[in-house]
């Protein structure tokens, strides 16, 4: 799994919705990048490997190779792609409109996403995973309702998209999985549909990612 030197290189799932704003962060910035696809359902599962485990040693997706550095956790990656690629921007100049974008993200990234992930959901055994899915999408969709009622405009916040956007959209995919009613979340909805035929956002579904089963594309 080694990179090639100067190459932008993604290790990436189809289904993660961790890579999944990578993807959309680098598509919107217009970052080439090659995508290394890591299975975290194969047998005993390809992110377990020694030699994956090299690259990220916290054994998830995604990981970037960018500017000769690997860099992993995706928060961290979409911040330093906009330090180094400033031009297509994905922050607010605003301050305070900087820190309700941060908010957004941090809601979905550490209250809601990691909750039902793959690992989680495990522990949480076949029966139940259902139910604790949908508990922690539908308090954490409560509270990013509630934060978008005086942010958004067109999108998360104000009217250009910012990395909010970028978690988000993601975040609604796997609402849908878990078969979450989203109709008490009027404001991501329309975020949703806003984003949904974005070219950046497009290219980044998971059904036009090269290790996208073909059972999946719909």
């Amino acid at each position: 799994m080694t990179s090639p030197i100067g190459k932008t290189v993604l290790y990436s799932y189809w289904r993660s919705s961790c890579t999944w704003r990578v993807r959309i962060a680098l598509n919107l910035k217009e970052i080439p990048y090659e995508i290394k696809p890591v299975s975290l359902i194969k047998a005993g599962g390809e992110q377990h490997s020694n030699e994956y485990r090299e690259i990220n040693p916290m054994e998830q997706v995604p990981a970037l190779h960018i500017d000769g550095a690997t860099l992993i956790e995706s928060l961290n990656i979409l911040q330093y792609l906009e330090e180094t690629r400033p031009h297509r921007p994905l922050m607010p100049n605003d301050c305070i409109k900087r820190a309700k974008v941060r908010e957004i993200c941090e809601v979905i990234a550490s209250s809601i996403q990691p909750l039902q992930n793959l690992t989680v959901l495990i522990m949480v055994g076949e029966e139940k995973k259902d139910e604790w899915a949908k508990h922690w999408i539908k308090r954490g969709f409560k509270a990013v309702e509630k934060l978008l009622a005086s942010s958004a405009g067109k999108y998360c916040v104000g009217d250009e998209i910012t990395i909010a956007d970028c978690c988000l959209v993601p975040q609604v995919f796997n609402a849908r999985r878990f078969h979450v009613d989203l109709r008490p979340y009027p404001i991501i909805l329309r975020i949703d549909r806003e984003l949904e035929n974005h070219p950046a956002f497009r290219a980044a579904h998971p059904s036009n990612q090269p290790d996208c089963p073909p059972e999946a594309v719909k």
